[in-house]
């Protein structure tokens, strides 16, 4: 069963269970998958939507951030429950080490040496480690390594 599949059979069994926040953290991703396919003229594949789900992700978790720094743990635990709900769908996520292995092997791979090739390092390890790790960290981690 494809991704988007799984996701609107869950949408249903949310209306079914009348589980009001999970509904609505579902309804928001079907409709930025939605507004993509009608944006783009395409079919969402799964890696597409692992994509846009990693997205609103992120969108959640800096939404916590500035909702915690204002005092509005309201709408911050409202977040916090749409980024599990977001969260079901996201591949398992990688631990540190294997993040440092992945990267490791594809700046060996790629012969990279300094920050100069932090663009082409950056964009292989997009590709092989989207939607299972945070970027930001990913980043970090990739920069520290060619700086070393």
């Amino acid at each position: 069963m494809s991704l988007k599949l799984r996701i609107q059979d869950d949408m249903k069994q949310a209306m079914k269970a009348r589980a009001a926040d999970d509904l609505a953290a579902i309804r928001l991703l079907l409709a930025a998958m939605k507004q993509r396919e009608v944006d783009e003229r395409i079919e969402l594949d799964d890696a597409a939507v692992v994509a846009i789900i990693d997205k609103l992700c992120k969108q959640r978790r800096e939404s916590i951030t500035q909702f915690d720094a204002a005092g509005r743990t309201d709408l911050s635990d409202k977040e916090r429950a749409e980024l599990v709900v977001l969260g079901r769908y996201l591949p398992e996520q990688l631990s540190d080490e294997q993040i440092e292995a992945a990267i490791t092997k594809i700046i060996a791979a790629h012969g990279a040496t300094g920050i100069q090739a932090l663009g082409p390092v950056m964009a292989k390890v997009k590709a092989e480690l989207a939607g299972k790790c945070d970027m930001s960290v990913v980043s970090q981690k990739v920069k520290a390594k060619l700086t070393a």
